[in-house]
């Protein structure tokens, strides 16, 4: 996690997507090309969008990171909803990002460093577009994925609420355990909870987020009293509101109306979790527990595919064959470290260790990225 990511696209079938304001460009209305195609300059300084105003439909930003620094790009709705979202832009890199919208104000971001607000500017939906329904075998995918939510945030409540019990306690050894395990749950459907404006950070956020101006909230901040002091006494208070946080996002995630779109963008969305936070122990930086929530995105990942596979198969056949040997690939690499009925910690792998499982995630990560433009056909 960072602050917010992923996409959860609100509304199913054909949408609209407003104009987008030249973030450091000027703020001139220009209006959208045929088919939604929107380019995207990004520096470590501007944002420029090519145009301001798009017609209701799937808008389709290509995005360019010409700056020295890894970048990101967002759509938001008003209260910083994630509509879109796609990350780890290196530098030189062009990166496509796929999203319906409905009309509507919102926001685009550009995100030098990967942190902080972004660079920001106006998009504007207006229009309107007939609604398409998806065939069956995309209906059948949303609806089977809603059922891996449900199931996946049921598992979360559970244990968080045994994590914040075993803290309140005092119990240390007890809490350190718990941690890895409540957050394979989170990581697995992190693409999800993140949507909902500021919970994401306030559960997940890592110690940046003070210089965004929020506290330093959530299993992290409890992560480094367990690891780095010892001392829980004083986190009852931070794990209360944890466990509340926790509840919204639940109910939030389960209510939640997805497309097909959103499973597809939200595979890849996992795995740049894995290469931007997990194989650098940016992620569990005091417990170094990176391999369970590695394991968990991977498996989240996976069941989104799991849940298009049907689709895929029918529009995309060789895709599927790729995206099987892939997944076979870095599960085989990551089973390496197995210890217990866990991972070994961040900090006993080696270098070329990590190195392995970053080339194998990058692997499957090549075909993955094609699948958004399957399902959008």
């Amino acid at each position: 996690m960072r602050t917010t990511r992923f996409v959860m696209l609100a509304a199913t079938g054909v949408l609209a997507v407003t104009g987008v304001t030249a973030c450091g460009a000027d703020t001139d209305t220009k209006t959208a090309k045929a088919g939604n195609a929107v380019k995207v300059k990004a520096t470590d300084t501007v944002c420029e969008v090519d145009v301001t105003e798009l017609n209701a439909g799937q808008a389709t930003f290509s995005v360019t990171n010409n700056g020295s620094k890894v970048n990101e790009f967002y759509v938001y709705a008003p209260g910083d909803r994630v509509m879109g979202e796609v990350e780890n832009i290196a530098p030189g890199l062009s990166r496509e990002l796929r999203v319906e919208l409905p009309p509507g104000t919102y926001e685009t971001a550009c995100k030098p460093g990967m942190s902080g607000r972004g660079i920001r500017g106006a998009l504007k939906v207006s229009g309107s577009a007939a609604t398409v329904a998806p065939d069956a075998a995309l209906s059948q995918a949303t609806a089977s994925y809603q059922r891996y939510v449900q199931s996946q945030t049921g598992a979360l409540l559970t244990k968080t609420e045994e994590f914040v019990a075993a803290v309140k306690a005092g119990d240390v050894a007890k809490a350190k355990a718990l941690f890895p395990v409540a957050r394979t749950y989170w990581e697995r459907i992190e693409p999800v909870a993140e949507i909902f404006g500021d919970l994401d950070p306030k559960i997940d956020g890592r110690e940046e987020v003070v210089e965004e101006g929020m506290p330093f909230t959530g299993f992290h901040r409890i992560e480094k009293d367990l690891w780095a002091t010892g001392d829980i006494s004083k986190d009852g208070p931070i794990a209360d509101q944890l466990l509340t946080d926790v509840k919204e996002i639940v109910a939030k995630a389960n209510a939640e109306k997805l497309n097909p779109l959103q499973l597809a963008n939200g595979a890849k969305e996992l795995l740049d979790e894995v290469a931007s936070g997990k194989i650098t122990g940016e992620e569990d930086r005091y417990s170094h527990t990176d391999l369970w929530d590695f394991s968990a995105n991977l498996e989240g990942s996976k069941a989104a595919i799991a849940a298009l596979r049907p689709a895929l198969e029918q529009r995309s056949p060789e895709l599927v064959k790729q995206l099987d040997t892939e997944f076979a690939n870095v599960e085989a690499t990551l089973g390496k470290h197995r210890a217990d009925d866990g991972w070994k910690l961040h900090t006993a792998l080696s270098k070329t260790e990590l190195k392995e499982l970053s080339d194998s995630i990058n692997a499957l990560a090549e075909p993955i990225s094609k699948v958004a433009a399957v399902v959008a056909r």
